[in-house]
């Protein structure tokens, strides 16, 4: 064996030996010249682009066989600025056919290109006869047919610019492998580049690229990773009379927010938008996407259902979607009514560039729904935004025990927000309604709630000092919290000199309520509040600050006994804890011995001596100083100085 393996190896030795000789001779007795006519005319040829060459050129036979251009530019389709600068293009050689004095490309390698492309209004581009010439030299039977096996890409540049937009991006440090097919109908290119900040890595191949390239339907899969995004495409393209694409579309994001920071799209909002996911059945024609078997999810949510995009000079969203459970709270935490830990309105000023930006048609309907603290059942909403107006309605929503339906609309003036609300709520908890939407905490049972409300301002605050409107309740079997009527008013009826005592305590029961308010810059009027319980009734009238949140009313309370005993009252102070205390001039008059003093107030003399006997009776006086030039007031002067 050992024989025979010398006896083979000496013709191959022999042979090797000849190549070799064959080699150094070529690169010796090569025609530059026409080598470097042959690697133009295949660039040419298979590109449709030109060389232009200012720089050298290096003509390598061993121990790799390429020729170097230095300081190329490429420019084609009857343009005079080049579509693409390369400071170095090398065309690596395939050995045979240049032993044989035939110059064919095996690939080709860009370093340091600089890649322009110029969208015109016609939708055509400055790369377009390159692209035409493409799909002309690859057609089955086409005459000198040429083809490279790869394309390699190191450290380039993209400019792109939309001449009828102006609208301009950049993609730098560009890795590319480009799989040229040269047997396959296939085409692939994978590597990465940065764009806005960010490393990207991407792929995209085509199942037959003749056809793509001629505009006709072909297979596609992309793939885009970065930081802020992923993305995939699964599906077919095409390119007959406007582009077309169909297929699998899946999106992933750590933070929808960021993602649209990055892909420089208008961020909704200050609140949310974190966790996003889509997979859906995409339907692309043009700059329109139609998707289907939609499965989304943001913040937690997840729904179902179909959606559409447009971009049309305007962004267009419309969406219906249905889901098992709904929380909006992240979309609402950093909007707030009330300063945080105050009583009064938040004076921070709103953000509206959200409403100016997109357009919006969404139906949505959840079995559950969270808004804050309020917890919905079956609700259907229906949002719609255009031109900077945003409209709100609320179909059905199974909200505090009952149902609840109406429209919310924000429409923008510069900085100024126009407010408009009207609801209706139907059988609900009263307790939990007003104070979630209200902040008043004081009122129980069950009725039904109609608002319509309308306000202007750049702030919580500006819109309460605004609010114009309406607002009535109607309420039964409920309690209002904070005194008992019957027991204040049967114990006064006895003793109405008792003291001040403390009318603070307990709660009213009522079988029937009845509140009308009508709101006139930003002022509430009671035009109607009566209560009728079973052993009591009680009128109210007066006014309550929207700003202030204050009330100023007084009252009337009365037994349903045959007595008939009424007692006026006063309501006083912040909406969340009031004073109620009765009118001291009403007791005094209830009480026979009491009533003459009241005649002798209007007496200048002793009036305070009076006025004075009675605030210690009633216990709802203070300490009043002495009229000037009295006894007491000089007693006062003299101890002063004494002292």
């Amino acid at each position: 064996m050992a024989q025979g393996m010398k006896r083979l190896g000496t013709p191959i030795a022999a042979l090797l030996g000849v190549a070799l000789i064959g080699l150094i001779a070529t690169s010796w007795l090569i025609n530059r010249d026409a080598l470097r006519r042959a690697v133009e005319a295949q660039i040419r040829d298979v590109t449709g682009l030109e060389l232009s060459v200012a720089g050298a050129i290096d003509i390598s036979i061993l121990p790799a066989s390429y020729i170097s251009f230095h300081d190329v530019g490429l420019k084609g389709g009857g343009t005079s600025d080049p579509a693409l600068h390369v400071d170095v293009l090398t065309a690596n050689l395939r050995l045979l056919p240049l032993l044989l004095q035939r110059f064919e490309i095996a690939d080709l390698m860009l370093l340091r290109p600089h890649i322009h492309v110029s969208l015109k209004p016609d939708g055509e581009s400055n790369w377009t006869p390159f692209i035409q010439t493409i799909a002309r030299t690859m057609k089955p039977g086409a005459e000198n047919q040429v083809s490279f096996s790869e394309i390699r890409i190191q450290d380039g540049v993209l400019n792109y610019e939309d001449v009828a937009t102006h609208a301009t991006e950049k993609l730098e440090d560009i890795d590319l492998s480009l799989a040229w097919p040269s047997i396959s109908r296939s085409f692939a290119a994978t590597g990465q580049f940065d764009w806005r900040g960010e490393r990207v890595d991407g792929s995209i191949s085509f199942a037959d690229f003749v056809a793509a390239l001629s505009g006709e339907r072909s297979g596609l899969k992309a793939r885009i990773a970065s930081a802020p995004l992923k993305l995939a495409f699964d599906g077919s393209v095409a390119n007959r009379t406007s582009p077309m694409m169909e297929g699998t579309l899946t999106i992933d994001s750590p933070s929808l927010r960021n993602a649209l920071r990055w892909t420089g799209q208008p961020q909704p909002g200050s609140g949310g938008f974190g966790r996003f996911a889509l997979k859906a059945r995409a339907n692309v024609v043009g700059a329109s996407i139609a998707l289907t078997n939609v499965n989304v999810e943001l913040d937690g949510n997840a729904a179902e259902g179909v959606m559409t995009y447009a971009n049309n000079g305007r962004q267009t969203l419309q969406a219906t979607l249905a889901a098992d459970t709904l929380d909006f709270t992240p979309y609402i935490s950093t909007f707030r009514l009330l300063a945080s830990g105050a009583r009064d309105w938040n004076r921070q000023l709103f953000d509206l560039n959200g409403l100016s930006s997109t357009d919006l048609d969404m139906r949505l309907s959840a079995a559950r729904l969270t808004v804050g603290p309020s917890k919905l059942g079956r609700t259907a909403i229906g949002a719609n935004l255009r031109n900077g107006t945003l409209a709100l309605s609320v179909g059905e929503a199974q909200v505090y025990g009952g149902i609840a339906k109406g429209s919310f609309g924000i429409a923008r003036s510069d900085t100024v927000a126009d407010v408009r609300a009207q609801f209706q709520f139907t059988d609900v908890d009263l307790q939990a309604c007003a104070s979630e939407l209200f902040g008043i905490n004081k009122l129980s049972g069950r009725g039904n709630i109609n608002v319509s409300l309308v306000a202007s301002g750049s702030s919580p605050f500006g819109l309460a000092q605004s609010l114009d409107g309406t607002a009535t309740v109607v309420g039964h079997d409920g309690a209002i919290s904070g005194f008992n009527a019957e027991q204040l008013l049967k114990r006064l009826e006895r003793r109405p000199l008792s003291g001040g005592g403390n009318f603070r305590n307990g709660s009213t029961p009522y079988d029937n309520l009845t509140i009308s308010v009508k709101f006139a810059d930003g002022i509430a009027t009671a035009e109607n509040i009566r209560v009728e319980g079973p052993s009591a009734k009680i009128t109210l009238a007066g006014t309550a600050s929207v700003p202030t949140r204050e009330y100023d009313m007084k009252g009337v309370a009365s037994l349903n006994t045959s007595s008939g005993f009424e007692l006026p009252f006063v309501v006083q102070g912040p909406w969340d804890d009031p004073l109620i205390f009765p009118d001291p001039e009403s007791l005094i008059r209830r009480s026979p011995a009491s009533a003459p003093l009241l005649d002798m107030l209007k007496d200048r003399k002793g009036g305070d001596a009076v006025r004075s006997a009675i605030e210690r009776i009633t216990g709802t006086g203070g300490k009043r100083p002495a009229p000037e030039g009295s006894p007491t007031a000089e007693n006062g002067k003299d101890g002063a100085k004494s002292n």
